[in-house]
């Protein structure tokens, strides 16, 4: 498993190192070409990166932001990941809003996939069959092991062909959209922050456990992606030793 993990005394100091590890690939990828993309996912734990990168000098006029995954809300709800983004990250940073490639959570769930699928193909100028590359990609994982949007037992994580879809997560009676696994492995960089308590059963398992992504989908990457790192706080942390 050729993935790295850091543990930090806190909340605070991991979404710290994490911003500051993300801040480093942003730039290494600038220093060799025009333009970045970076991928970023919503829940709980992101405010804090996304406020450090924010006062970072990363020349943000050059980044093209994506997303991980959706709700099916409008922009401005606050279940929005996009809102989140916007808030901590794209306004205090002035990343200009062309490059600014949002899943339309106001639309019909499969629409807003489609949509999303045909704006990544158009920008990567991919031909059918082809995967995206997203220079880096920001994930979290849920107590359950749950990443992206997709959760276990969800039929798509066997999915390599499709870059993005509608998924209906029925723990939470919700529609979403999300990237799957073959865009998100072919990734060159997947940067996990994941924190507190109750998220270290499934730390443990997705490290130790043997490889079952239809229970534990979190280990995708760990197992199978390229320059995987995790920051992870002393309580999620915590049972990995």
């Amino acid at each position: 498993m050729s993935v790295r993990w850091h543990a930090l005394p806190d909340a605070t100091a991991a979404a710290e190192a994490c911003a500051h590890h993300v801040a480093n690939l942003l730039e290494e990828v600038l220093s060799g070409q025009e333009f970045v993309t970076f991928a970023v996912s919503g829940g709980s734990t992101p405010k804090v990166l996304f406020q450090k990168l924010a006062a970072s000098k990363i020349r943000w006029a050059h980044v093209h932001l994506f997303w991980v995954d959706e709700r099916m809300v409008p922009p401005t709800d606050p279940a929005s990941n996009y809102k989140l983004a916007d808030d901590y990250l794209i306004q205090p940073a002035h990343i200009p809003q062309r490059h600014v490639h949002r899943i339309c959570g106001e639309m019909a769930p499969k629409t807003a996939a489609a949509r999303y699928v045909e704006e990544i193909r158009d920008f990567f100028g991919l031909e059918e069959g082809e995967m995206p590359r997203f220079d880096v990609v920001h994930r979290g994982m849920g107590p359950d092991a749950h990443s992206a949007s997709l959760f276990p037992g969800e039929p798509l994580i066997d999915d390599r062909e499709g870059i993005a879809a509608a998924v209906f997560v029925p723990k939470f009676n919700q529609w979403r959209v999300t990237l799957l696994p073959g865009a998100l492995l072919a990734a060159k960089h997947n940067v996990f922050l994941v924190t507190g308590p109750d998220k270290a059963e499934a730390v443990r398992a997705v490290f130790k456990e043997e490889y079952d992504p239809k229970q534990y989908p979190a280990q995708i990457a760990s197992h199978h992606g390229r320059g995987v790192t995790w920051f992870l706080d002393e309580k999620a942390a915590e049972l990995m030793d």
